[in-house]
């Protein structure tokens, strides 16, 4: 029998955090601990070594952002951050991707997104559609030009590689990716399994903050070659 999905629920709000375990016990999803600010959520995955963390950003003592990159830092190699934020496009987000997370959803989300979202990131996905990372990405990733950063294992993708990564960065999902490279669905999913491996990189949103911090692509859309 497969075990229960594991998430960990991080905020402040104790309403919201009674809400979120209510909608996701009643779906199957257990929930081994909460934690009201970040130095609790770093507790308790290390305690509890949950699957997902749903994480607030705004908390008392630490933040959430702190907090996402001392869990992803400190050897939780297997748990997936899911960012909970108030705000559409809040700059915090962008920064919280960069630092590892697997996506982020509105607090307002209803409860089948809620589900949806958390089981979507267990499963190695990331949850932001690629349009709507583009265009975080894209508002708030560097802009000078003339001085991209250089990844150092970017060197290591082989010419495919990097123009799958180009396409992704620019918000085609892997069945439009397929179409403009005239390959299959599962070869595309191959080569970004490829580029994550390559990169040491957890999932897709990762990858697009890559492509756009090392200049491979550009905010606007414009891509370099």
């Amino acid at each position: 029998m497969t075990e229960p999905l594991r998430v960990v629920i991080a905020d402040d709000q104790a309403l919201v955090r009674t809400g979120f375990r209510m909608i996701l016990t009643a779906n199957g999803i257990d929930v081994p601990a909460e934690a009201a600010n970040g130095d609790e959520a770093v507790a308790a995955v290390r305690r509890t070594r949950p699957d997902v963390v749903l994480m607030d950003i705004r908390m008392p003592q630490m933040d959430g952002l702190e907090a996402t990159r001392r869990i992803l830092a400190g050897g939780s190699a297997d748990t997936r951050v899911l960012i909970l934020t108030t705000y559409d496009l809040d700059h915090y987000v962008y920064a919280a991707l960069a630092a590892g997370a697997s996506g982020f959803l509105l607090k307002d989300v209803s409860p089948e997104h809620l589900v949806a979202a958390v089981r979507l990131v267990r499963s190695g996905d990331a949850l932001l559609a690629p349009t709507i990372t583009r265009r975080l990405v894209e508002r708030f990733a560097r802009r000078d030009d003339l001085k991209p950063i250089v990844h150092r294992e970017l060197s290591e993708l082989t010419p495919r590689e990097l123009d799958v990564l180009r396409l992704l960065a620019t918000g085609l999902s892997n069945a439009e990716l397929a179409e403009r490279l005239s390959l299959s669905v599962a070869t595309v999913k191959t080569h970004v399994a490829g580029i994550l491996a390559k990169l040491g990189l957890r999932d897709r949103v990762q990858a697009v903050v890559v492509a756009y911090e090392t200049g491979l692509v550009s905010p606007g859309g414009a891509e370099r070659r």
